[in-house]
């Protein structure tokens, strides 16, 4: 590993830690130095059953990594509810920080991270790592063909797994204390995102919660949705949900076209990611089933697991600013900001009996 690599600490052994350290381990510009958890023994293991070097350093509190001046950045997979807490602390401490998502149980809260990490200096991130495949990047240059795909109209995200009996009374995303934004948050933060990265990041005027949303006994979202709605007619629609088949849909139709992909969050296969897209299809015939054209496939490869790419990402902002003294890259806060005040939106709409709600800046 070169000496310019940056150097990683892990906050946290939840599962998702297990595909960023080994993203850490597999990108070229990164080095993982050590592990912390609320015991030696749990990081011990985490170590082990990861196989992860033994030149990874164990801690059993958060906090002693922080004070590890051979870390660079830290990255954040705990519980939403102390991420202000641990974020702002590593940020305190000149760590640049990536964090998981959902970044913050509402804006007012992600707003003291950002102004920690903006004080200091360092670069944020949040965990949402589908925007960093390949993929992305091609769907969106088919997005702005505005001669095959037109104005956009229509944009739904369906995000949902069966999580099952234990997961439903077990994990941490179904406990007020730990999760309280439930599917909310885990996975409505991927349809949100989703939705604004379709909308080129413009903020709907309104946002509306979907009637009868599910909870747990208490008080976590099970399953929820909403429709988001902008004065130029785009329309947006999604759902969420721990009690459903496993499905992570994007739809995104305009005036002449469609792109369709059913795997946004984590690609089926690891070395590629596909989408569909069509342009002024119609029916060649009266026969049902004549379309003409019909969509077309797009394949696009990626030589490491998208988690790399996100690592890699994040890492460049790292070393430029560590070697050549440039500020960091407040995209990345931003877009994390309107994707919390969106989701803040459709909160408040569900405690406002499915009211029209407006996503505002906190004063």
């Amino acid at each position: 590993m070169a000496q310019t690599a940056v150097r990683f600490g892990i906050l946290g052994c939840a599962n998702i830690a297990r595909q960023l350290s080994r993203a850490i381990a597999l990108s070229s510009n990164t080095a993982l130095c050590a592990v912390a958890s609320r015991s030696v023994e749990k990081a011990q293991k985490f170590v082990a059953d990861n196989s992860l070097p033994s030149t990874v350093k164990i801690y059993g509190e958060y906090g002693e990594v922080l004070d590890d001046p051979d870390i660079d950045a830290v990255y954040i997979p705990l519980p939403t509810t102390l991420h202000v807490k641990w974020a702002v602390a590593a940020a305190e401490k000149k760590k640049h920080v990536l964090l998981e998502k959902p970044v913050a149980l509402d804006v007012a809260e992600l707003d003291r991270i950002l102004e920690a990490c903006e004080s200091n200096g360092v670069q944020f991130m949040d965990g949402t790592v589908w925007v960093h495949h390949p993929r992305t990047g091609r769907m969106k240059e088919a997005l702005g063909d505005e001669r095959c795909f037109g104005q956009l109209k229509l944009i739904h995200s369906v995000l949902g797994y069966n999580a099952g009996p234990d997961f439903l009374k077990n994990d941490i995303r179904v406990k007020p204390d730990l999760d309280a934004l439930g599917a909310l948050g885990d996975i409505g933060w991927y349809c949100i995102r989703s939705i604004l990265w379709a909308a080129d990041y413009e903020l709907p005027k309104t946002v509306v919660a979907m009637h009868k949303p599910v909870y747990n006994d208490l008080g976590v979202i099970l399953s929820t949705g909403a429709s988001l709605y902008w004065e130029d007619g785009k329309v947006a629609t999604f759902y969420c949900s721990f009690l459903s088949h496993m499905t992570f849909d994007l739809t995104v139709l305009g005036t002449k076209g469609a792109l369709r992909v059913n795997d946004l969050v984590s690609p089926f296969q690891e070395s590629y990611g596909s989408f569909s897209l069509v342009s002024e299809s119609d029916f060649a015939h009266l026969e049902p089933g004549r379309w003409a054209p019909v969509p077309q496939e797009h394949r696009v490869g990626s030589e490491v697991p998208q988690e790399v790419l996100m690592v890699n990402e994040f890492a460049k902002s790292v070393a430029k600013i560590r070697g050549e003294g440039l500020k960091p890259d407040w995209e990345w806060a931003k877009i994390s900001r309107m994707t919390q005040l969106v989701m803040d939106a459709v909160k408040a709409s569900m405690e406002k009996g499915f009211q029209a709600v407006e996503p505002v800046e906190y004063s």
